[in-house]
């Protein structure tokens, strides 16, 4: 392959941050000094959510404050030496919920986008704006301009928004289903299926595959544009050692029948060769039993150290996941 490599990421949370932290200081250790021309990350925006009259895009979010060098990376999310007078002031006022938290800086941040959104900005018209601030490296794409925020079903029928489920009950509230109301009739953002049509590389960031990875494929058209890329699609498994490495992954695969495992996540996917969309899975080392059956799938499994623990670590797993695509027959 000649020239500058086209690289597509689907990521969300706080996984798919470290992992774009990861492919982007790869990019640069191959020489690549503009990576923003190289690498697109297509952002789930189903954990979006309206409080307190602004609208919070949190992975957006974290991916950008990540990029930027600006990202609490101690907590997971917000911004690094955030204040909290302002929330503290809502909850004086009974406003907003009292266990969410908006830091001063973040809350900035939602202000300039909800003042954009009702200018008459789209979401992706907001985020090419947001990314103007720093040298992110890369450019975001929202995975769509519709409103379509996950919603959880619990098993008594009652509804909650994912970040009520997740931040105020984390996640001990069992699930039956998961939704994206409104899904079925948004359409990808602007550039978001011509970046993968036209892609050396898709990569598939180790994020949750339920509710980050999820709402991205729900939208009409992108699971489509995944099985039909020329690109090989290269995932990288969320489960280290049968296990989640943080968050609420193992509640959501169960709520909709998958096991915890590393190849029970490449199986969700499936193998693009029978119509799904991976060509190949990363797992761990602490999975390396697992191997046989994933390449039992049709999916080439390739294990690898996952853990990103530290810098050194994420740009060793970018290094992995862009090899293992540029590797790719189709892709020399």
């Amino acid at each position: 392959m000649a020239g500058t490599p086209r690289i597509v990421v689907l990521a969300g949370g706080v996984g798919g941050s470290r992992f774009v932290l990861g492919v982007r200081a790869a990019l640069r250790a191959r020489g690549l000094d503009d990576t923003a021309s190289a690498l697109t990350v297509i952002v789930n925006t189903g954990d979006d959510l309206w409080l307190s009259g602004v609208r919070l895009q949190p992975d957006v979010d974290s991916i950008t404050y990540a990029l930027a060098g600006v990202n609490d990376a101690e907590r997971g999310w917000g911004r690094q030496g955030d204040s909290e007078r302002v929330n503290h002031e809502l909850q004086e006022w009974g406003a907003g919920w009292p266990w969410f938290t908006l830091g001063d800086l973040d809350l900035g941040t939602h202000l300039a986008r909800t003042g954009w959104l009702r200018d008459g900005l789209t979401p992706t018209q907001v985020l090419e704006r947001m990314s103007h601030r720093w040298d992110l490296g890369a450019r975001l794409l929202p995975m769509t301009d519709t409103e379509v925020d996950t919603i959880v079903v619990l098993q008594d029928g009652s509804r909650l928004h994912f970040q009520e489920w997740w931040t105020r009950h984390r996640a001990t509230l069992a699930p039956a289903r998961f939704e994206n109301p409104g899904a079925g009739d948004a359409v990808p953002a602007p550039g978001v299926t011509e970046a993968i049509a036209t892609a050396d590389v898709v990569l598939l960031a180790p994020s949750n595959p339920v509710v980050s990875i999820g709402p991205i494929l729900a939208v009409p058209g992108i699971r489509q544009a995944l099985r039909e890329t020329a690109a090989p699609v290269v995932g990288v498994s969320p489960i280290i050692g049968g296990k989640v490495v943080r968050g609420m992954a193992d509640v959501c695969l169960t709520a909709i029948g998958v096991e915890t495992s590393a190849a029970a996540v490449a199986g969700l996917y499936g193998a693009r060769a029978d119509g799904g969309l991976l060509d190949a899975w990363l797992i761990a080392e602490e999975d390396e039993a697992v191997a046989d059956e994933v390449a039992r799938l049709g999916i080439r499994s390739l294990v690898r150290p996952l853990w990103m623990t530290d810098d050194a670590r994420q740009t060793a797993l970018g290094e992995a996941a862009l090899t293992a695509g540029l590797a790719d027959d189709r892709a020399l």
